[in-house]
């Protein structure tokens, strides 16, 4: 299955690889060029105004469409950019319509604030969509998805946050559960089939995306990601199923870091880097009880795998297909597969 981020025309190719997996436990060369992601712990830079969704007409009844008033308070910020406000309630979303973000905007969710998609036929909507913007962040709450209630039975693509070609994002401690396609779908920028821009300069931190069709996360072509604290578990239901899936259908994804995060129980891969995935560091992360290998690279560069926690996946621990050059592996301890 392939990211409807940069391209969707490999989407059938995706699911002819799973066989063949050779276990790693060496080191391919020397000179190894470790990842270095470029993203900030510091806030996006945003203007001082604060827009109140309810100000807006947004009612946090779980009944109402709140999709217009949403937008209406998105589209109220200034030239300078500030913070939407979202207070505690269950906001019904069109995800066939989506609320379109914009840059320098922040857009703070109230610990009891939940953004529910509502049901549809349609095989590719967002919750929420950043198309080329810059300086934003979205923290706080939960986005659940219309999975259990979708009424159609094409398409992977209905995703609870999609950023294409975005710059400077910071996500921060938000739930994504339930999604028709992936919690996130983060890459690059498309025109007419054409390959166009890169995100850059991406940001996780105390993320939760579980129990989505497709993925947890999805990266296409982005680079500077770092992902920290974050947890993708139970997610599956189509191909790959994997908890992150990096997997650029153009370009490169490079200069990622995952740390200190969990992957389990995901129907497929706990990480796997498909194609043009370099300059990937996966470290300190607890990777378990996923259907196919805790970390599966096929065809992945300069990248290195240390200090992962690895038990009852139902491939190996790490497994590497042909394709892949200059992968580390060090100090990954492996407990018995299922």
């Amino acid at each position: 299955m392939s990211t409807d981020t940069d391209a969707e025309s490999a989407a059938e190719s995706r699911r002819t690889f799973v066989g063949g997996l050779l276990m790693l436990g060496f080191v391919a060369a020397t000179g190894f060029p470790l990842a270095r992601a470029s993203s900030a712990e510091a806030s996006r830079a945003r203007g001082s105004a604060r827009i109140d969704v309810r100000d807006h007409g947004a009612r946090g009844d779980g009944v109402h469409d709140d999709t217009a008033a949403f937008q209406a308070a998105v589209d109220a910020l200034p030239s300078a950019g500030g913070t939407v406000e979202v207070a505690a309630g269950d906001y019904l979303i069109d995800p066939t319509r989506s609320v379109r973000l914009r840059s320098r905007m922040h857009l703070a969710l109230a610990a009891g604030a939940t953004l529910r998609a509502m049901p549809n036929a349609k095989p590719k909507t967002n919750v929420l969509l950043g198309e080329r913007l810059q300086d934003l962040e979205i923290s706080g709450g939960r986005i659940i998805g219309e999975r259990d209630a979708h009424l159609g039975t094409e398409g992977e693509w209905g995703h609870g946050i999609r950023l294409r070609a975005c710059q400077r994002v910071t996500l921060r401690d938000i739930r994504i559960s339930r999604c028709w396609g992936d919690g996130i779908s983060a890459g690059g920028y498309m025109s007419r089939g054409r390959w166009s821009q890169p995100g850059s300069d991406l940001l996780l931190v105390g993320v939760v995306c579980e129990g989505n069709r497709r993925q947890g996360l999805t990266l296409g072509s982005y680079r500077g990601v770092r992902v920290r604290d974050c947890r993708f578990n139970g997610n599956g239901g189509t191909a790959p199923g994997a908890g992150i899936d990096i997997e650029p259908d153009a370009d490169v994804a490079r200069d990622i870091v995952i740390e200190d995060c969990e992957a389990s129980g995901n129907r497929g891969a706990g990480i796997q880097l498909y194609k043009r995935a370099a300059a990937v560091t996966i470290r300190n992360c607890t990777i378990e009880r996923n259907g196919g290998p805790g970390i599966l690279a096929f065809a992945a560069l300069d990248s290195e795998f240390n200090g992962n926690r690895l038990q009852g996946n139902g491939g190996r621990g790490v497994a590497v297909r042909a394709g892949s050059r200059n992968i580390r592996v060090d100090g990954n301890p492996v407990a018995s597969s299922r």
